[in-house]
């Protein structure tokens, strides 16, 4: 009983926590938004586009979860994406978007299985393996590609022809509501009518069944016996070995599972985002997707947020025509920056605190003298936006124990 209201207790501390974070954040687009008079900042077509730019990143970074949670650095998910759009093209192509999206898996599937036994059963270092396993995936989706669509109407060398496209819905009725209370410009009930009706706008099938993966994730990593052996192969395979678990087999379903994630989130790109399969269409979303894995802890929630936040920088520049939405990013980033330097500072890292409070500072003196952004930077923001949180979010990341170091039965640590 004590152990149960003990666990309620900490759930509900966490709970509090993330809707203060959630309110803070909406605070922060609110007043960002009426400073620099940038309505779009939190429109129904902004969300509605990032939600559809985070969805591939994000299940290449829980495809990386799930592989790192067993021990395994799978950086080898862009070429498993790769391999999904060709699948997701090609059987798309000739046999509809259902097709398409077991066509990607099967190839996710068959390029983990390859990255798997070179790295478990073999012990080849899995850094090589993965870089192998990227070209190996841009190598045959090229060759293929060339094979399969040279000649087929509507395909090239480089693209499939169409193909159908899955089912999406809107809810008018709650969505269309929303963003006349959206143009109202209202402190924060703003910003919360424009996420609600984004969310329910052009919604396609595969962003719910990704959302339900990151759920179903959470749940059996976290809350089942087999996510319990499984993470513990990835802590401590050795201990796991001697109470009777089967490192191996742990360790070939997080792959696997890693691989069929990765190309789901390219067969996304082919039959959601563009309705054809096209060469380079994965643009290195898989090694961003790693990023937001590490940006989210090794957790399927912090993932998620990783991959949100890219997506809706990513939005803003794609939308952005003048610059004026990109030059409030740079606001928000600003904001966003002074808040963990004073969060620094109440930690007494002093060193971290001075780093976050001159980047802000630039960042506002920017926002300051300039009325857009340039596109080249704009371009290149999602990036740089990437790679200012991993360097200040490695202080407080914790990657499992033996990520990364090959396991053999018998042998000492």
């Amino acid at each position: 009983m004590t152990a149960a209201i003990s666990i309620w207790r900490g759930t509900s501390s966490k709970r509090v926590k993330i809707l203060v974070i959630v309110i803070s954040l909406l605070a922060t687009l609110s007043l960002v938004r009426m400073w620099a008079d940038v309505l779009d900042l939190t429109s129904r077509g902004t969300i509605s586009a990032a939600l559809g730019l985070a969805v591939p990143i994000g299940l290449a970074g829980l495809g990386g979860l799930w592989a790192e949670r067993a021990g395994v650095v799978n950086i080898g998910l862009e070429g498993m994406m790769i391999l999904g759009t060709f699948g997701a093209g090609w059987l798309g192509w000739q046999y509809g978007p259902w097709a398409g999206l077991a066509g990607a898996l099967l190839f996710g599937l068959a390029g983990a299985a390859i990255f798997a036994v070179a790295t478990i059963t073999f012990g080849v270092d899995q850094i090589i393996a993965g870089t192998a396993m990227n070209i190996l995936g841009l190598g045959f989706a090229q060759f293929f590609a060339q094979v399969a669509f040279s000649d087929a109407p509507g395909g090239g060398p480089t693209q499939s022809p169409s193909i159908e496209a899955l089912p999406s819905f809107t809810w008018s009725f709650i969505s269309d509501p929303l963003v006349d209370l959206h143009r109202e410009g209202y402190f924060i009930v703003s910003e919360i009518a424009g996420f609600v009706s984004g969310v329910f706008f052009r919604l396609s099938i595969l962003t719910v069944i990704a959302a339900g993966l990151f759920f179903a994730s959470g749940y059996i990593l976290w809350r089942t016996p087999f996510g319990l052996r499984l993470r513990s192969v990835g802590e401590n395979p050795h201990a796991a070995d001697s109470l009777g678990v089967n490192v191996y087999f742990y360790k070939y379903i997080a792959v696997l599972n890693s691989g069929m994630l990765a190309a789901l989130g390219g067969a996304f790109l082919a039959i959601a985002s563009s309705g054809v399969y096209r060469e380079g269409q994965t643009g290195g979303r898989g090694f961003i997707g790693l990023a937001t894995m590490i940006f989210g802890n090794w957790r399927p929630g912090g993932t998620a947020a990783g991959a949100a936040v890219f997506g809706y920088i990513d939005a803003l520049q794609l939308r952005d025509a003048n610059g004026t939405a990109m030059r409030a990013v740079v606001l928000l980033g600003a904001l966003v920056l002074f808040v963990l330097a004073v969060l620094a500072l109440r930690a007494k890292k002093y060193q971290t605190m001075f780093a976050l409070g001159v980047i802000s500072a630039a960042l506002i003196s920017w926002f300051l003298v300039t009325t857009n952004l340039p596109k080249e930077i704009a371009l290149v923001a999602p990036y740089l936006a990437t790679l200012l949180v991993l360097a200040f979010a490695s202080q407080r990341l914790r990657p499992p124990a033996a990520d990364g170091i090959p396991y053999r039965k018998g042998e000492s640590k």
